[in-house]
C-alpha cells in the first residue's frame, strides 16, 4: 500500500502563502501593474472567474496574435508574478520551522516523512526552505530509518558562486537533466513539482513554471513536467494507493482527470480543505441558486473515493487539536 501526498496553495497558506484572491490583491499593488493599464484591466476582468492566472492566460493568447501591442502587458504581468513569488519566499525564509509546536511525532515535518512521494502544484519554495533543505531534512528523514533525504527527480542544481548561499536549494537555480537521466534514487523521498517552480529555469533562460492557460499543452512540451504528470498518475493508480490532498481546490482539469482515472482503479482519497467533503459540490456552478443542477464528474469521484476529510487548519491539526490529528492519521492505517 502506498501513501501519496498532493499539495495545493492552501497548504502554503498555513504559513502565510497567498491564495488566488490574495495574489490578485498583491498584484494590483505591483509597480508593473500600476504602470500598465492593459495588465490592470485584465486582472479586474478576471477577478471573479479564474483570477490572475486567467488574466495571464488571455494576455498570452492575445500576444500570439498581437505581439507588439501586448508585449508590455505580458511583461508587466510576468514581472509582477515573479515579484509575488520572491516576496512570498522571503516570508517563508523568515520562519523558524514548519512545525507549529514542539510536539514530536505530531509535527508537520514528521508527518511529511510518512509519504512514499510528495506531489505539489505549488511553485513557492516553502518545502525547499523548511523541509527539503539538507540541514532541515536529512537528520529528520534519517531518524525515520527510511529516507536519506529528499530529491527533486530529474532536476540538477546550479551551485551559486556566493559561498554564503552555495548550499541553499532555494537560492539556487535548477535545470532539468537530459531525459535519459530522469530516474529515482530509492534512498531519497521524491518531491515532484508538477507545475515547475519559481527557481527553475529552462536551458534557454526562461522560467520553468506553468502559469496561465493551456497548462496541459505546456506540460506536454516540457519533458520534466510531462514525466512528473505521468509519475503522478502511475503512483496513484497502483493497487492499494491512498492519496491525501491538502489545500488543492480541484480546479486543474488535467490533475482531476488523472485522479478520476485512478479512482476507477481503486484509489482512495482524504482531503484537508476548509470545504471538507463539500469541496466538489461547492465547485459545481449548477448548484448555485437559480441554476438547473447537474452533478459533475468530480462529485461522483468524491462519492466513490473519499475516505475522510478535515476542515481544520494545519495549525489546529498539528497544534492543539489531538482528536482531529488522530482522525487525519487514520489515513495511514490498514
Amino acid at each position: 500500500m502506498s501513501h501519496l501526498l498532493l499539495l495545493g496553495a492552501g497548504f502554503s497558506r498555513n504559513w502565510g502563502g497567498w491564495l488566488a484572491n490574495e495574489a490578485f490583491e498583491y498584484l494590483l499593488g505591483c509597480p508593473e501593474i500600476i504602470g500598465n493599464a492593459q495588465a490592470r484591466q485584465m486582472l479586474w476582468k478576471h477577478q471573479g472567474q479564474g483570477g490572475f492566472e486567467a488574466a495571464l492566460a488571455e494576455v498570452q493568447r492575445e500576444y500570439v496574435l498581437h505581439a507588439h501591442e501586448l508585449l508590455p502587458a505580458l511583461q508587466a504581468l510576468q514581472g509582477a508574478v515573479k515579484s509575488m513569488f520572491r516576496d512570498m519566499n522571503r516570508g517563508f525564509n523568515g520562519l523558524d520551522m514548519l512545525n507549529f509546536s514542539d510536539n514530536g511525532e505530531a509535527s508537520v515535518s514528521r508527518f511529511l516523512t510518512r509519504f512514499d512521494a510528495i506531489f505539489t502544484l505549488n511553485q513557492d519554495l516553502l518545502l525547499e526552505l523548511k523541509y527539503m533543505q539538507p540541514e532541515n531534512a536529512f537528520l529528520l528523514l534519517q531518524s525515520q530509518r527510511r529516507w536519506a533525504g529528499c530529491e527533486l527527480p530529474g532536476m540538477t542544481r546550479a551551485i551559486p558562486t556566493d559561498s554564503r548561499i552555495s548550499g541553499s536549494w532555494a537560492e539556487s537555480m535548477w535545470y532539468q537533466l537530459p531525459q535519459d537521466q530522469f530516474k529515482l534514487d530509492p534512498q531519497f523521498q521524491p518531491v515532484y513539482k508538477l507545475h515547475g517552480s519559481s527557481n527553475w529555469m529552462h536551458s534557454h533562460g526562461q522560467d520553468l513554471m506553468i502559469i496561465g492557460g493551456a497548462k496541459l499543452a505546456e506540460i506536454d512540451r516540457t519533458p520534466i513536467l510531462s514525466w512528473y504528470l505521468t509519475r503522478f498518475e502511475e503512483e496513484i493508480s497502483k493497487p492499494g494507493a491512498k492519496l491525501m490532498v491538502i489545500g488543492y481546490g480541484f480546479r486543474d482539469q488535467h490533475v482531476n482527470d488523472a485522479i478520476t482515472r485512478a479512482v476507477a482503479k481503486g484509489l482512495k482519497v482524504f482531503v484537508i480543505a476548509p470545504e471538507g467533503a463539500d469541496l466538489a459540490r461547492q465547485n459545481n456552478p449548477t448548484r448555485r441558486p437559480g441554476q438547473i443542477m447537474a452533478p459533475t464528474a468530480d462529485e461522483a469521484m468524491f462519492e466513490q473515493a473519499l475516505i475522510g476529510a478535515s476542515r481544520r487548519s494545519l495549525r489546529e491539526i498539528f497544534g492543539t487539536d489531538r482528536a482531529e490529528f488522530d482522525k487525519v492519521m487514520r489515513f495511514f492505517a490498514g
